[in-house]
């Protein structure tokens, strides 16, 4: 079996290690007689997982004790309502748009307003611009009394990345951040948020689990109407089980943290992720037929979209890689061109190959 070097934006590559580790699981975890995905998510087995994981997850990202971590379903999407069903409490809430994703969420958190009570409102915006970079503190319009502040860290589509965290809103408003592409890609201060949440499929597992790491302070804001299972405070007190938790998949991220550990910690990904991707941007910015239009102090490290001067070399380009075993190059469908998702997972090799790849094909064809 040959395995390609694998872009995806999502659900993405996982380390070889942890796939290797789980298949040799598969029957039999650790002496159980049967697999994760057989046991009873109430046993002594899958506690023991459950545990490890969160604990592993707390020392990576140094969560505080007054933070509650929630293993959730429905993924980053099912949070765009979930967020506003917990925190907006009849008040106003802020969102700022850099990208597709927070755009979404903003649209998402204005139609459930109406129901939940209160005012969700775009703090600021750069869809103008086409979104290739962030808005400056004196383009954004932010309320000193709103519930929260809502943006995405890293914006998956049009890659665009919040690098420094000081540039990041301060205040007493509460941060609610969607880390979903970048979580665990770099060590982040979790003190600064009050709640971050990430769909796990691009850097810590399989589609199906979302992790909510959320400040005690915001647990008890829910809509009255708010189910239990979407509510905040059932799940944190329910250990994440209120119902039937996506066991498979929190017992291959737990597996994920469990390598991340063994590389160095989030220091060792962050040098490594800033080292591929300083490889692939540099390689683009001096060629005569790649490009790639974000602002270049806030360039995702994570997701690297980029454009061929003839687009019509691109279906060449795109069956060229597959050919070479670089996989699933084709941009997002709604705006087009290129995309190399280099999440933790991505070997520094995988990156040299995709541009030894590119620099022959504009050889020949540029």
């Amino acid at each position: 079996m040959s395995r390609v070097y694998n872009f995806s934006a999502g659900p993405a590559a996982l380390p070889e290690e942890v796939l290797r580790q789980a298949a040799e699981e598969m029957l039999d975890w650790n002496g159980a007689g049967c697999g994760v995905m057989e046991m009873s998510h109430r046993g002594r087995h899958f506690t023991a997982i459950a545990e490890r994981a969160e604990a592993d997850l707390r020392a990576l990202m140094g969560v505080p004790d007054d933070y509650r971590v929630l293993f959730l379903q429905g993924g980053a999407t099912q949070q765009f309502s979930q967020i506003p069903m917990n925190l907006l409490a009849g008040g106003s809430a802020d969102y700022i748009v850099t990208g597709s994703w927070s755009q979404k969420a903003l649209q998402t958190a204005q139609a459930i307003a109406p129901f939940v009570g209160g005012r969700v409102r775009c703090a600021g915006s750069t869809e103008a611009a086409g979104f290739r970079g962030l808005p400056r503190a004196d383009e954004l319009s932010l309320d000193p009394s709103a519930a929260y502040l809502h943006l995405c860290t890293n914006e998956t589509i049009h890659g665009v990345e919040y690098l420094d965290e000081a540039g990041l809103p301060q205040g007493a408003v509460p941060l609610v951040a969607d880390m979903s592409s970048h979580i665990l890609s770099r060590p982040m201060d979790v003190r600064r948020y009050g709640m971050i949440y990430a769909g796990a499929q691009k850097n810590m597992g399989p589609s199906g689990l979302v992790v909510a790491i959320v400040r005690d302070d915001l647990l008890d804001r829910a809509w009255a109407g708010t189910p239990g299972v979407m509510r905040y405070r059932t799940m944190a007190e329910h250990a994440s089980m209120l119902n039937t938790p996506p066991t498979y998949a929190i017992y291959i991220a737990g597996l994920v943290f469990q390598w991340i550990r063994r590389q160095g910690g989030l220091a060792a990904m962050a040098a490594l992720n800033a080292a591929k991707a300083k490889l692939l941007y540099d390689f683009i910015d001096a060629s005569g037929l790649y490009r790639n239009e974000v602002d270049p102090a806030c360039r995702s490290r994570m997701n690297v979209p980029f454009l061929l001067a003839d687009t019509r070399l691109e279906g060449d380009f795109l069956a060229g890689a597959e050919a070479a075993g670089l996989a699933q190059l084709k941009g997002h469908k709604s705006v087009g061109g290129m995309r190399a998702s280099i999440y933790n997972a991505m070997p520094l090799a995988g990156v040299e190959a995709l541009v030894a790849y590119m620099r022959e094909f504009e050889r020949t064809r540029g």
